[in-house]
């Protein structure tokens, strides 16, 4: 496993991973009390329990098999998903007139590691 792989791999888990346990964390109330995250009115607290669950899915699936030796294609399974991910919270993003380049880099780092394995 290259070191290239390692460095994208650790960076987009710890993104992700901080990300999805933000959105299992916090009330869909909260979350839209933050000016930040205005998407969160397009779903419903169970959709974004579920976006956050499957965003600490995939961080943990772009490091877990490679670190144990199991299962190694899913890392790059782990890596599409989270790039589909992205690609949608982009266009959310995009459609409510918001940044949408955040996602777009992590998308872009979840396709590397895509890349990269």
């Amino acid at each position: 496993m290259g070191i290239a792989y390692w460095i994208v791999a650790g960076l987009a888990a710890f993104a992700f991973f901080g990300s999805g346990l933000m959105k299992l964390a916090t009330s869909r109330a909260k979350l839209l009390e933050n000016k930040n995250m205005g998407w969160a009115a397009d779903f419903t607290a169970p959709q974004i329990k579920l976006i956050g669950l499957a965003e600490v899915l995939g961080a943990l699936g772009l490091i877990l098999p490679h670190a144990l030796s199991v299962a190694e294609g899913l890392a790059k399974a782990a890596a599409a998903g989270l790039f589909l991910i992205m690609l949608g919270a982009a266009n959310t993003h995009r459609k409510r007139k918001e940044p949408f380049l955040p996602p777009l880099v992590l998308g872009v780092l979840a396709l590397i590691t895509f890349v990269l394995k």
